[in-house]
């Protein structure tokens, strides 16, 4: 263990593990200030510096009380070995972050494939087909390649899977990772629509309706109105909906407004209330409207 300077560390590249200046943080702050650093952070040698392998957290308490060195252990890693060894450190957390272990789970994957015949260290295990996926994760292999398909979520649905686990569901727009996985077959402009589409309804579908989004896609036949149409089904934990008879609203609408879409046209109808609204208020006898 040798004491390091800790402006010659360098991240980790591509680290998929958030570092977040949240409560858990602070305590490890104020931890290391009464007690000191208990764990030193495990480096490499790279680039006439140090790459941190393990100990970002530490690290920025470290920085946050002023430290100009940081007690470290230097190990001799390969990148497919140091990425091996940065995961399974950081899988050790007590709260992970599905897009955390979604990445982390790729990365390890990917370097596992690199076939490691040899290691540098006991801590990283011998590996050799992809066929040991199950050894490799303490997931089973199919929630495995599950995490790992919310790779390719644009980042607005990866942030309501991560919602799902940092906030309240009652709050917040969360989605499950079977629905999210059932989205991530989606391309990009698809998944943007499926987005817009989420906000718009302020819901995100079940599985059975992802399920259905992603079928539509392999027949070419996913937009807006389709799209609108599954998530309008009624889920048993979805609150009531105000609804109204289609045929009937229109029916009042101008011809060059009912051709819009459906944003433009729900603006159109707010807007004129408003505006009999004010108008009312300005008679006296809006009291119909405040009931």
């Amino acid at each position: 263990m040798v004491k390091i300077k800790i402006k010659d560390i360098k991240p980790f590249v591509n680290h998929p593990f958030h570092v977040n200046e949240d409560e858990s943080l602070i305590e490890l702050t104020q931890s290391i200030k009464e007690n000191g650093l208990l764990n030193p952070v495990v480096l490499r040698s790279k680039d006439k510096g140090y790459e941190m392998i393990s100990g970002h957290r530490r690290l920025k308490a470290m920085v946050i009380l002023g430290e100009e060195n940081i007690e470290a252990i230097i190990k001799e890693l390969s990148d497919e070995e140091a990425i091996v060894f940065m995961v399974d450190s950081n899988l050790q957390r007590e709260k992970i972050l599905p897009s955390e272990k979604a990445f982390a789970y790729k990365m390890k994957l990917e370097a596992n494939k690199k076939n490691i015949n040899k290691t540098s260290c006991p801590e990283v295990t011998k590996i050799k087909t992809t066929s040991t996926t199950d050894k490799l994760f303490e997931d089973s292999k199919r929630q495995v390649y599950r995490y790992i398909r919310l790779t390719h979520l644009i980042p607005e649905l990866l942030q309501l899977v991560d919602d799902s686990v940092k906030n309240e569901k009652k709050k917040f727009l969360t989605m499950g990772i079977k629905p999210a996985v059932e989205l991530s077959y989606l391309n990009k402009d698809e998944q943007e629509l499926v987005y817009s589409e989420i906000v718009y309804e302020d819901l995100t579908p079940s599985h059975a309706q992802a399920i259905k989004i992603k079928e539509l896609s392999k027949q070419k036949k996913l937009n807006g109105d389709s799209l609108e149409k599954i998530l309008s089904e009624k889920k048993g934990n979805q609150n009531e909906k105000i609804t109204f008879n289609k045929e009937k609203i229109e029916s009042v609408l101008p011809n060059e407004i009912v051709n819009r879409d459906k944003r433009y046209v729900e603006k159109y109808i707010i807007d004129a209330i408003k505006q009999y609204k004010e108008r009312e208020i300005e008679r006296g006898d809006a009291y119909d409207l405040d009931m």
